[in-house]
């Protein structure tokens, strides 16, 4: 699960997990997955299982006993970037497939078959963010949200959130929330910030970064994991060879650290205790 868990269910236990639109698992494909459960393992206190043997190497972490995240094998002979990629619930990946297609968006893996698992579709929106798409069958119990090691929030960093924004809503029909002008979140990283709704309730954001972004790589999906403490996270995680892209700094959310693993695999860290427009369900 990768929404905000409401405050009020904070096992992560939310009914609009699978809502269609609602981030519902994050993965990542990497060159080294002994290395890199070793690293994910010690940050977050993940063990791992097999995953489903028709994505090839790919193990599931879990969490407390209940799932948090996939992580798989990059083939030897695909020069693809390392980064964590959230997967929004569709109740059928086929017709969302297509229409990713029909807003301009590029679909460029599958839709394939999963298993027991479910269906799913790797595309990119009109900026070239990847995203997944997974047609999960039924309920398939709760994910280890809500608690440190767990994903929280998923923040997409675009160039502007207009245009993006109204292909996600295509997609998936997201209320847009925007923040008001001199509100809490509105200058602190840029005004240009979208959260997306369902049914009111917040489930992912946008924030539109400018031609700075061109400095991070592009258009990017950024996963924001839960933690207790963020500077002792990001000590563990330098001392375990990750990096720092953004030091850690207080915000409406919490306290958070934008960082990469060892392979560079991009990623926050959130110590939840802000208040504010967004912070109260988004990410704190």
């Amino acid at each position: 699960m990768t929404q905000a868990p409401d405050p009020a269910d904070r096992d992560g236990r939310a009914s609009a997990r699978h809502t269609p639109g609602t981030p519902c698992w994050v993965s990542l494909m990497v060159h080294d997955m002994t290395a890199t459960q070793g690293f994910y393992g010690e940050l977050f206190g993940w063990e791992f299982e097999p995953g489903p043997a028709q994505l090839g190497p790919y193990v599931r972490a879990r969490l407390d006993g209940r799932q948090v995240a996939g992580i798989g094998l990059l083939p030897p002979d695909r020069h693809l970037p390392v980064a964590w990629t959230p997967y929004l619930a569709s109740d059928d990946v086929d017709v969302t497939a297509e229409t990713v297609r029909l807003c301009g968006g590029t679909v460029g893996v599958g839709p394939l078959d999963a298993g027991e698992v479910g269906r799913l579709v790797l595309g990119s929106d009109p900026s070239g963010a990847v995203f997944g798409v997974w047609q999960v069958p039924g309920e398939r119990g709760g994910a280890a949200g809500g608690r440190p090691g767990a994903p929280l929030w998923n923040e997409l960093r675009t160039f502007e959130t207009a245009n993006v924004a109204k292909f996600y809503a295509s997609l998936f029909g997201y209320e847009e929330r925007r923040p008001e002008s001199g509100g809490a979140g509105a200058g602190e990283e840029g005004a240009d910030r979208v959260t997306l709704c369902l049914d009111g309730r917040p489930v992912a954001g946008i924030l539109g970064a400018g031609p700075a972004l061109r400095h991070d790589g592009g258009p990017h999906w950024l996963t924001y994991f839960e933690v207790a403490d963020t500077d002792a996270a990001v000590e563990r995680l330098t001392g375990l060879g990750g990096r720092v892209v953004a030091p850690a700094h207080d915000t409406a959310r919490g306290r958070t650290a934008t960082v990469t693993d060892p392979e560079g695999a991009r990623f926050a860290v959130l110590q939840r205790g802000g208040t504010g427009t967004d912070g109260r369900r988004a990410a704190g």
